[in-house]
C-alpha cells in the first residue's frame, strides 16, 4: 500500500499567545493535508515556539521556559489530536519537553492517529546542549508503531545518528522511519542528513526528516535553525540512484512511498545490507587485531 508522507520545514515564528501558535501549526498541517498527505511529520522542539508568548525573562531562559511550558501541555496535545482527526492523518507532533517529575524532562515525540489515539517515542541519546541543561533525561524504550500503512518508527534528531536504534526498529518490522529534528549549525544538519541516508541504506527503510527553519533570537533553544526537510530511500534498484526521494524547496518534502517495495525488490536488489548485517557480528571481527609492521 502506498502512503503519502509530508515532512515539514517549519519556519519558527513568534506567536503572541497559544491561539496564535495553534493557528500557525494548523495552517501548516492543513497545507500538507490538502496535498494528500497521510502521514505528517513536524519538527523536534516544535512546542518551544509556544514559549514566545512568555515574558522576556522567562522565554530567554531555557529552564524557566521549560517549566512555564508545562501549563500548555494538555492544550498542545489536544491541538494535535484535533488536527489529526480533522484531516484524517497520522501526525508526528514534533516534540514536547515533558516534566516527568522532580524537575526532570523527557524530549517526547507524540504520534497521533486519525482517531485521536496517541503514542510516543522519547529521545534516547542526548545532545551536548541537552546534557548541558542538566534537567533532561534520555528515554529508555525504543518502539515501533503498527499503522494501516505498515509499521512505522520514530527517531528524534540525534538518535538517527546511531545505527543500532534504527536497526532494532527495522528488525521489528519498521519500513518507515520518521525523524523530527532541530539543528542550529550546518554541521549539525549535515550529521542528521548523513544519519538519515545511512539508516535508509543499512536496513533498508524510508526515512522522512522534518526540520526547524529560520531564526528566533528570542529563544536560547530555537535561536538559529538549519537543515532541509527530506525523504530518503536505499540506494538500490527500484529507488532513486542517489537515494533522495524528495527535498523541501519551501515548507514541505512530500512523496508517495510504497512500504512493501523492500520485500518486493529483495530478489533483484544489488546490495543486501540487512541480510548481511550479521557478518559484522562474527566473533572474529568484533574486535580489531593490531599487527605491527
Amino acid at each position: 500500500m502506498k502512503v503519502r508522507v509530508a515532512a515539514a520545514q517549519y519556519d519558527i515564528g513568534e506567536p503572541r499567545d497559544f491561539d496564535a501558535f495553534a493557528s500557525r501549526v494548523g495552517a501548516q498541517v492543513a497545507a500538507a493535508a490538502k496535498q494528500g498527505a497521510h502521514i505528517v511529520v513536524l519538527p523536534e522542539y516544535l512546542a518551544l515556539e509556544i514559549a514566545a508568548m512568555f515574558d522576556a525573562a522567562t522565554r530567554g531562559d531555557f529552564l524557566r521556559s521549560l517549566a512555564a511550558l508545562q501549563a500548555h501541555h494538555d492544550a498542545f496535545l489536544a491541538l494535535m489530536r484535533e488536527l489529526a482527526r480533522t484531516h484524517a492523518i497520522h501526525l508526528v507532533a514534533g516534540s514536547f519537553l515533558l516534566d516527568v517529575g522532580g524537575g526532570r524532562y523527557l524530549n517526547r515525540a507524540y504520534f497521533v492517529s486519525p482517531k485521536g489515539d496517541v503514542v510516543h517515542q522519547d529521545k534516547l541519546t542526548l545532545t551536548g546542549f541537552e546534557r548541558g541543561a542538566r534537567v533532561i533525561e534520555p528515554g529508555d524504550e525504543i518502539k515501533v508503531f503498527e499503522t494501516d500503512f505498515g509499521r512505522v518508527a520514530i527517531d528524534i534528531c540525534y538518535d538517527v545518528e546511531f545505527p543500532l536504534y534504527a536497526r532494532a526498529q527495522a528488525e521489528a518490522g519498521a519500513r518507515l522511519l520518521l525523524v523530527p529534528s532541530c539543528t542550529d549549525t550546518a554541521a549539525g544538519a549535515n550529521r542528521v542528513l548523513v544519519g538519515c541516508r545511512a539508516r535508509a541504506l543499512e536496513n533498508p527503510l524510508y526515512v522522512a526528516c522534518a526540520v526547524t527553519a529560520g531564526d528566533a533570537p528570542w529563544s536560547p533553544a530555537l535561536d538559529v535553525n538549519t537543515g532541509t526537510a527530506g525523504i530518503y530511500a536505499p540506494i538500490d534498484r527500484g529507488f532513486p540512484d542517489d537515494g533522495i526521494v524528495a527535498r523541501a524547496e519551501d515548507e514541505w518534502a512530500i512523496a508517495d512511498l510504497d512500504l512493501g517495495a523492500f520485500d518486493a525488490n529483495a530478489q533483484r536488489a544489488q546490495v543486501a545490507n540487512a541480510r548481511d548485517w550479521p557478518s559484522q557480528l562474527r566473533p572474529s571481527v568484533q574486535r580489531a587485531r593490531v599487527e605491527r609492521l
